[in-house]
């Protein structure tokens, strides 16, 4: 296993991350906590504050659902799965800096209630994730 890139995470190309789980509340039901990957936070610089959506809002995939704001730039965060908003990571309002110092535990963004299961074939595993970056820097 990468430790930048955990091997039980699955990837976008927006560089998000989701740990995706069966809901134990509902039978059948997948959740998926989402947030940005260490390569994402190497690219924005020290994180100075996270806009987060409101829980119960829904989304359609690939929809922005917030944003990050570092020291270089304001970053779109875009939603890898349709679905409802079951919790928000309400403690990087005054915070941010989780997201610089843990990105895959305490700097999660959201959690959401995967609408449409199938979604989860567009994103990448750890090592596809590892590919498609080398790819891009060349």
């Amino acid at each position: 296993m990468s430790a930048t890139y955990p091997d039980d995470l699955l990837y976008t190309k927006d560089h998000e991350w989701a740990r995706v789980e069966d809901d134990a509340k509902n039978a059948g039901q997948k959740l998926a906590t989402i947030g940005i990957s260490r390569f994402a936070v190497d690219q924005l610089g020290d994180v100075t504050q996270v806009e987060l959506p409101k829980e119960g809002e829904s989304l359609k995939q690939a929809e922005v659902f917030g944003s990050v704001e570092s020291v270089k730039a304001v970053s779109d965060l875009f939603a890898p799965f349709s679905g409802k908003i079951v919790k928000v990571n309400s403690p990087l309002a005054d915070s941010p800096e989780y997201v610089n110092e843990d990105p895959y535990d305490e700097g999660w963004m959201i959690q959401i209630a995967l609408a449409n299961p199938k979604e989860l074939e567009s994103l990448m595993d750890a090592e596809a994730y590892q590919v498609f970056l080398r790819e891009q820097a060349e």
